[in-house]
């Protein structure tokens, strides 16, 4: 009896494994090709973000509330002092990170984006390094030059290549590499009692709305007031619309959020790694036939060698991780407009 069990018990695992991952994949990549449709009609991604914003905290203050009903335990609630020293550069990171990846989609096609924001790996290995978050390594070289020369490979002679919208996605992937150092700097100390992404998610998004509200102001302040999609609407059809598609974006990036923490709490965060990695695929073979993104054989050769040396970098965490070499502390893996964005990755959870 014991040995038939194992191969049910094994099958039950898989499945549910890959129902975890099929999970995130909807909240993913729903949240990037839904981003990408809403901008072609709504131009207004910072007003967009902000609005996620409140959203997710509404959500995270819920969330917070029913984990408190249901342990018995008040959830930590960082003084003044100690949120805004310590929270408030984490915050304004991330605000910058999420508002120009959505930004970008105003120029650029979603393929183009998924390529370019891979290269954040290597600004937050750059950083890590810098930190001291990561200890040096031959094998880092490879992973850069891989990663690198991708990029280019991928950019080289792009019908539809947007030079405005691909520097704003580098942009927000070198604030992203900021990002994920302080992000997981902040999780990692045990005082400040922010090791649950939950709690940290609460704790961010006030300052993210704070950093990122000025930028708006500039850019879209005027703008939005006077457009007939929300203030200036002559049906009220037209307001609940606008309101409802900002909405479920914001509910998007929630359930991403509360996806991938549930993937690597019931499996591990490798397994979110490996399926960021095939995400990437699925993500560019859909925008090619969906979307009309038009890439080249050379393009996707570049966008082969960028994912092996995503690929080489996860081994290499692995590996080291396991005690075969010097110890490479976990690094948060990179994706697109989620608030948690792979936070759990510096959480300590067990399967």
């Amino acid at each position: 009896l014991g040995r038939m069990a194992c191969p049910t018990q094994f099958l039950c695992r898989a499945l549910r494994t890959v129902g975890l991952v099929l999970f995130y994949y909807v909240f993913s990549i729903g949240i990037t090709f839904y981003n990408k449709w809403l901008m072609r009609d709504f131009h207004f991604p910072l007003f967009m973000t902000l609005l996620h914003l409140v959203i997710i905290f509404s959500f995270s203050t819920l969330t917070r509330f029913a984990m408190q009903c249901w342990t018995g335990k008040p959830r930590v609630t960082l003084p003044w002092k100690v949120y805004l020293s310590k929270v408030a550069p984490t915050a304004l990171a991330t605000a910058l990170d999420i508002g120009l990846s959505n930004w970008s989609f105003l120029f650029i096609t979603i393929s183009l984006y998924t390529m370019t924001k891979s290269s954040a790996v290597l600004f937050i290995l750059f950083f890590s390094l810098v930190f001291k978050l990561e200890e040096p390594n031959p094998f880092l070289i490879l992973v850069v030059l891989l990663i690198a020369s991708g990029l280019f490979m991928f950019t080289l002679k792009s019908t539809q290549f947007n030079l405005e919208g691909f520097i704003m996605v580098l942009l927000a992937s070198f604030i992203g590499g900021i990002r994920w150092t302080l992000t997981q700097v902040l999780m990692q100390k045990a005082e400040l009692g922010l090791q649950n992404p939950i709690d940290t998610m609460y704790h961010l998004q006030p300052l993210m709305f704070l950093g990122l509200f000025p930028l708006f102001l500039l850019n879209e302040g005027l703008s939005v007031s006077t457009t007939e999609k929300l203030f200036r609407v002559s049906e009220l059809s037209h307001l609940l619309y606008s309101l409802v598609t900002l909405t479920v974006g914001g509910m998007l990036a929630f359930g991403l959020g509360f996806s991938e923490f549930l993937l690597v709490s019931r499996t591990s965060s490798l397994t979110l790694s490996i399926a960021g990695i095939f995400k990437e695929v699925c993500t560019l073979l859909l925008a090619v036939e969906f979307m009309g993104d038009k890439m080249s054989t050379v393009n996707w050769l570049g966008f082969a060698v960028c994912l092996s040396g995503i690929s080489l970098h996860v081994g290499l965490k692995t590996y080291y991780n396991k005690g075969n070499g010097p110890m490479v502390r976990q690094l948060p893996f990179q994706d697109d407009m989620n608030v948690l964005n792979r936070l759990v990755e510096c959480v300590p959870l067990k399967a």
